[in-house]
């Protein structure tokens, strides 16, 4: 447990210490720090994206495949 309290407090001093640097910082360099959120915010977006993309992919295949599988089951079903 002390563990995960002694992380927990260095989340928060990390935390701390950001917003403290964040607030002293010029408006140039407040930019550059929301320009790589933004940044990052769209490479996660895309990354999701992609990977819905990827997943229906995948599920089409697995229902043309069980599809062919159950036509040729009948075919031979009807064959016999």
């Amino acid at each position: 447990m002390s563990t995960k309290k002694n992380g927990l407090l260095a989340l928060l001093g990390l935390g701390a210490l950001a917003w403290w640097k964040y607030k002293n910082s010029t408006p140039e360099e407040k930019q550059v720090v929301k320009d790589t959120i933004n940044t990052a915010k769209d490479n996660f977006n895309k990354f999701g994206s992609d990977i819905k993309s990827k997943a229906s992919d995948v599920a089409s295949q697995v229902q043309d495949r069980v599809g062919q599988a159950t036509n040729s089951a009948e075919k031979t079903m009807n064959q016999n």
